[in-house]
């Protein structure tokens, strides 16, 4: 059987901000010969960041694709963000790549976005290998990153080949395999040099520990390398690439983009080592009749199936469209079935994605990642494949937001022109959640941490020509009561001709936090005529939707009517509504009213040195520790935080942390806010509605 394009190696790579994915993917196109002149983050001028937004801040804020051919094998790299803000596009491209490529700097060493991508690796299966950058800048170590890579990650992160020089002096690499020495040449390429004799002992120190962790890939090698104590190169070859496939081993790698030392070898160790598409199992789904199990070969001649893991507005095509072909092939002009969404869609022409240049192309075949424009209703994490041979692939899973503003246009008329404007943010970026908290009117904007929300606002006026307002959500506070009343509402007016009587008595009691309102009607004997029932239900939840203290929602009461009189001609619907307006109120302010405030579950993962400072600023927010986990080298705590807290502690965790924390945060419930904060939130309503 086929196996379509063998040559295609489509890795991305990932870890944290400041690590070096982006200098490393443009020294990657410099050394294989795509550019003709290396761009630099500090200048704007790299391919692979060059939205405005990315220019001005220096950083990475979408996963960018990079296809090109070198040496008859096409590579398809991906480089993501690695700021927590932007990690949305890094989840969505470690979906759609075969191996994952973890850069850690040599001078700041493994940090915790390093980790958690680390973690989407292992639970997707995807072969890891890691990449030591910077080891020209001062301050950098070689074995200093080493060492916390294989703490943090095992002992089967390996190095295969190291440094010769170090800072200012690293001048080449070692490959710990042959234990040949190599530098750049100065025409882009490598030559072969003397493997000094200062680094020799750790060289062959190194290669031992190669040779073991190789040897342990296979029974029968290890028994092999046991009784004769070598191994020849070919087996230890195919050990390492069978290694890698099953995740026995993650080779740590080195060198620096901006000098061209190291690059040139590890593009061979991606051709070598790393797996083609077809080498990794299956891809797999549902049917979407029947949800039953689905799986293709990953190869050109099975049915056709891809994943749509990015949606862009480009300036000149309109909307793009980026997916990753999984199996089978796709063709320019042609028609492909949406599963997500059960409609069939029209393909017109299709790219691969050099940065911001999109190639023109007459296919796409299994394991290359490119775009087409202008398609209907396709939406990120959508599956394409064929009508007759259906699959749905498993969405892309976001992290719940954990960052909100309110948004509001400053022109008046521009309501419809922000909400349309919003639905596209949301269609091109996953992680932003757009909704309408109908208690506080306002519209809201969700992502994950104020930069994401800046450069979303900054898309709004930039791309649609929208100026929004923004400010801190209000909070969503309820109002309840603590005592068991009754309580009696009459409301009589006469006028000329027929008056308006209505008159009611109601048992007010509260229920369980979270049981929300309840109402009963336990009139006997007619005492209210039926009819007239509903208005009471509407009187009591008109007056609990306005509060009595704050003017905030009430919650977790029932209302019972028991009794009342009425009049034959003067009684009506809406006179029984204003008598239990009034009753409700009324009893109200006998039954003991407090307001709730909402209370959200935070998890925050940091570093065991900040942990007590963590700890500190969440207790002065008010929150309860529940508990603190190790988890590798991060401390994750746990904590409920009343909402009102929270508003801008992703910036505050960033100054404690100095970037290197993390956290998320979902509702909880709710609970009685203390005295001296019922009493703020009481007089800043007052203010508010002075104002």
């Amino acid at each position: 059987m086929s196996s379509g394009k063998s040559g295609i190696r489509n890795l991305g790579f990932f870890g944290h901000g400041g690590s070096g994915k982006t200098t490393l993917t443009e020294g990657i196109l410099f050394a294989s010969g795509i550019i003709k002149r290396m761009g630099s983050v500090e200048e704007g001028s790299t391919t692979s960041d060059f939205d405005e937004e990315e220019v001005r801040r220096q950083i990475s804020i979408n996963c960018s694709v990079a296809s090109f051919e070198r040496y008859g094998t096409e590579m398809v790299i991906v480089d993501t963000p690695g700021y927590a803000d932007f990690i949305g596009d890094a989840i969505s491209a470690i979906r759609v790549v075969d191996s994952c490529g973890i850069v850690v700097s040599g001078v700041d060493g493994v940090e915790v976005q390093t980790e958690i991508i680390s973690d989407y690796a292992s639970s997707l299966s995807l072969p890891t290998f890691f990449f030591v950058s910077k080891l020209d800048r001062e301050r950098a170590s070689f074995e200093r990153t080493v060492g916390e890579i294989q703490e943090t990650f095992g002992q089967n992160a390996v190095p295969l080949n190291m440094p010769i020089g170090a800072e200012s002096d690293f001048r080449g690499i070692v490959d710990l395999l042959s234990l040949k020495a190599y530098t750049p040449d100065g025409a882009g390429k490598t030559k072969e040099i003397t493997l000094p004799d200062e680094i020799s002992d750790a060289a062959k120190s190194y290669n031992e520990k190669l040779i073991e962790v190789l040897a342990e890939v296979d029974d029968a090698l290890l028994e092999k390398y046991l009784d004769e104590g070598s191994l020849g190169t070919e087996e230890l070859e195919v050990a390492l690439k069978s290694g890698i496939l099953e995740r026995k081993i993650f080779p740590i790698l080195c060198g620096s983009a901006v000098k061209g030392i190291g690059i040139c070898e590890f593009l061979d160790f991606v051709s070598s080592f790393l797996p083609a598409p077809a080498e990794l199992p299956e891809i797999s789904g549902v049917a979407p009749t029947d949800d039953k199990s689905v799986s293709f070969p990953r190869t050109e001649d099975a049915p056709f199936s891809a994943l749509v893991f990015k949606t862009m507005a480009d300036p000149y095509v309109g909307k793009l469209t980026y997916f990753r072909v999984f199996s089978g092939k796709v063709e320019s002009d042609s028609s492909i079935f949406n599963s997500s969404k059960s409609v069939t869609e029209r393909i017109g022409q299709l790219y691969k994605i050099l940065g911001k240049e999109q190639k023109p192309v007459n296919t796409l075949v299994a394991g290359e990642i490119g775009g087409v424009a202008k398609l209907a209703e396709t939406a990120t994490g959508d599956t394409l494949c064929t009508k007759e041979k259906p699959i749905i692939i498993p969405r892309i899973e976001y992290p719940l937001p954990s960052y909100s503003l309110a948004v509001e246009p400053k022109t008046k008329g521009d309501e419809d022109k922000l909400s349309t404007a919003l639905g596209r943010l949301e269609e091109e970026d996953p992680m932003l959640c757009v909704s309408r908290d109908t208690e506080v009117s306002q519209t809201i904007l969700s992502g994950a941490g104020e930069a994401h929300l800046e450069v979303a606002v900054g898309k709004l006026h930039r791309k649609f020509g929208v100026d929004v307002v923004t400010e801190a959500p209000k909070v969503p506070y309820k109002e309840t009561i603590r005592k068991k009343v009754e309580a009696e509402g009459k409301y009589k007016k006469q006028t000329g001709g027929h008056g308006q009587y209505g008159h009611c008595f109601l048992r007010i009691e509260p229920l369980p936090r979270g049981e929300g309102n309840q109402f009963e009607n336990k009139i006997v004997g007619g005492a209210i005529p039926r009819q007239y029932i509903p208005g009471v239900e509407k009187g009591v939840t008109e007056a609990m939707q306005g509060g009595y203290l704050a003017g905030y929602p009430m919650v977790d009461m029932k209302v019972t009517v028991y009794d009342g009189t009425y009049h034959s001609v003067d009684s009506s619907e809406l006179a029984f509504k204003m008598a239990a307006s009034k009753a409700l109120k009324e009893g109200v302010s006998k039954a003991d009213p407090i307001i709730l405030e909402p209370i959200a579950n935070v998890e925050v993962t940091v570093p065991e040195d900040c942990m007590g400072d963590v700890i500190g600023d969440l207790n002065s927010k008010r929150g309860r520790i529940l508990g603190v986990q190790p988890k590798s080298k991060m401390q994750v705590v746990q904590a409920q935080v009343p909402v009102s807290e929270m508003s801008r502690y992703s910036i505050d965790l960033r100054s404690i942390t100095g970037g290197r924390g993390i956290y998320k945060m979902e509702f909880s419930h709710y609970e009685e806010a203390p005295e001296h904060i019922a009493e703020k939130i009481i007089a800043q309503r007052k203010k508010e509605e002075e104002d």
